[in-house]
C-alpha cells in the first residue's frame, strides 16, 4: 500500500519545465542571437524547398493522373495504396452498372411478358422484385462513382500536404528525458517528464 502512495505522490508531482518562467535572468535582444539558428536563414531553406517542390504541381498532378503527386513528392509506397482505392471502387461502379442494366432489360421483358429473353438469373423473379433490384443498383452505381471521385479528391489532397510538409523540419535531435526535479509550484520535489527539441 506505501508503494502505491509513493508512486502516486511521484506522479503528481511532475513539473512542466516550459511553464516556469525566470524572471531574474536577462532577456537577451532577438538580433544577437547565433545567427546559425537564425528564423531567417531557416526561411531561406524553406523557400528554396519550396522553389523546387511545389504543392501547386503536386495537387495539380494528382488531379490529372492519380498518383502522379504521389511520385512527384517521392512517396512511391502510397501508389498502390492509391491505385487500390480507385481500381476496387471503379471495379464496383462496373459490375454495379452491368447488373443495373441487365435488370432493366430483365424488368422490360417481364412487364412485355417475353419472359424467355429475361436474363436467367431474373426469369423466376416477379416484375415487382426485379425493379425493386433495379433501382437498388441504380443507387449502388451512384454511391460507387461518389465514392469514385471522393477517393480522386483524397489522393490529390494527401499530394498537396505531403508537398507542404517537405518544408517541415523534422530533426533527430528529439529527446524525452525524465529528470528528478523540484516544482516552486507545489513546493515539492518530484521527477519531471521533460521533452528536449533541438540544440
Amino acid at each position: 500500500m506505501k508503494r502505491i502512495i509513493a508512486v502516486t505522490l511521484i506522479l503528481f508531482c511532475f513539473k512542466a519545465e516550459a511553464q516556469v518562467i525566470d524572471s531574474t535572468k536577462r532577456m537577451v535582444p532577438v538580433d544577437s542571437l547565433n545567427q546559425k539558428s537564425s528564423p531567417v536563414q531557416n526561411k531561406s531553406v524553406i523557400d528554396s524547398i519550396l522553389k523546387h517542390h511545389s504543392p501547386k504541381k503536386a495537387a495539380i498532378r494528382s488531379a490529372i493522373l492519380p498518383g502522379l503527386g504521389q511520385i512527384y513528392n517521392k512517396k512511391y509506397w502510397k501508389l498502390p495504396l492509391v491505385y487500390g482505392a480507385l481500381g476496387t471502387t471503379a471495379g464496383i461502379f462496373a459490375y454495379n452498372v452491368k447488373t443495373y442494366k441487365r435488370l432493366k432489360a430483365a424488368y422490360a421483358y417481364k412487364i412485355a411478358g417475353q419472359n424467355e429473353l429475361v436474363y436467367y438469373k431474373y426469369r423466376n423473379l416477379s416484375a415487382e422484385s426485379i425493379r425493386t433490384y433495379r433501382n437498388t443498383f441504380r443507387q449502388n452505381v451512384d454511391y460507387s462513382a461518389l465514392f469514385f471521385v471522393i477517393f480522386w479528391g483524397l489522393n490529390v489532397v494527401d499530394a498537396t500536404v505531403d508537398a507542404h510538409l517537405k518544408s517541415f523540419d523534422v530533426n533527430d535531435d528529439l529527446s524525452l528525458q525524465i529528470k528528478p526535479g523540484y516544482s516552486p509550484l507545489a513546493n515539492t520535489s518530484g521527477v519531471s517528464l521533460v521533452l528536449t527539441m533541438g540544440k
